[in-house]
């Protein structure tokens, strides 16, 4: 699948070295067919390392996708320089009357904070009432999928005793769902987070539906309004090496975290991690845009 980008976004260079196919505007102009709108929030500190990964992750599928990324206007992002989110991203007040085919909203670093403490609420609150009504299918990533299934369905934020950080073993539980189309009974995926959603608020609302669970993890894909809202726990869009430098990162920071579960070789921090989700990361992705995007939404947005 092509990706359209700005032809000098930094993640380009890197994505045409992993042999993904990426197009720039000039390229893309050429094209006779509608592309995909997809608007993608990004509220994690390092903001080039999530573009790269979500564009690795939304590239295996034949459709066009024109990407936009989203910066909020009530936060200012400290290890991302100003140039790049002037150059590369815009704001909801830029876009607020138009509409999009899908959105990924993202994890934040704020999971730890009640939803309301966290600064710009207010203003993510905004956007998660204006995807109800201008884009077909939301996709809500960790700390994104907390906050969406607490503003949209009341749902509850629990503190873990620890830090569930590793890569867990997952079964699906609706086979039915186009969502979960071609899993393996049982996958893998990572978690990198303090807190989780409360299962009893799930499990107790008639309106969500859990198509993928974990003994050790927890709920890990949650679907509301017939896949208006999408909901992963975890992180399937992270790099081999991304719960890696987490871990190295603590261990800086004087934290003492626990090692990574079922990712260090022989629990060896200092040998290659494994990479064993990528191939159902990806067929995540592709279902989300192929049957609650792309099937769905109209061909004329506006």
């Amino acid at each position: 699948m092509p990706i359209k980008i700005q032809s000098d976004l930094p993640a380009k260079a890197e994505l045409e070295d992993e042999n993904i196919f990426v197009m720039d505007e000039k390229r893309a102009l050429s094209q006779d067919f509608r592309a995909l709108q997809i608007v993608i929030l990004n509220l994690m500190p390092i903001k080039q390392d999530t573009e790269l990964q979500l564009l690795r992750a939304l590239s295996n599928t034949p459709l066009q996708i024109d990407i936009t990324f989203l910066q909020l206007e009530s936060h200012v992002s400290k290890n991302t320089p100003a140039s790049h989110l002037k150059k590369f991203y815009i704001t909801f007040s830029e876009i607020k009357n138009q509409k999009f085919d899908g959105m990924i909203i993202t994890g934040a670093p704020v999971e730890k904070m009640a939803f309301e403490e966290v600064e710009y609420w207010d203003e993510l609150k905004k956007i998660m009432e204006w995807s109800d009504t201008n884009i077909t299918s939301t996709l809500h990533i960790c700390w994104g999928a907390q906050a969406g299934l607490y503003y949209h369905y009341g749902v509850g934020k629990v503190m873990l005793d620890k830090k569930l950080s590793g890569v867990y073993s997952h079964k699906v539980m609706n086979r039915k769902e186009p969502l979960v189309r071609g899993f393996d009974d049982i996958f893998m995926a990572p978690h990198s987070r303090y807190t989780e959603a409360c299962r009893e608020d799930i499990l107790e609302n008639p309106k969500l539906k859990v198509l993928a669970d974990s003994s050790e993890a927890g709920i890990y894909i949650v679907m509301g309004k017939n896949g208006k809202h999408v909901f992963i726990m975890g992180h399937p869009e992270y790099d081999r090496l991304t719960l890696d430098q987490e871990y190295k990162r603590d261990i800086e920071k004087g934290i003492s975290p626990e090692l990574p579960v079922n990712y260090y070789p022989d629990d060896d921090c200092f040998r290659r991690p494994r990479l064993s989700w990528r191939s159902h990361a990806n067929n995540l992705y592709t279902n989300w845009l192929n049957y609650y995007v792309y099937q769905i939404t109209p061909y004329k947005l506006q």
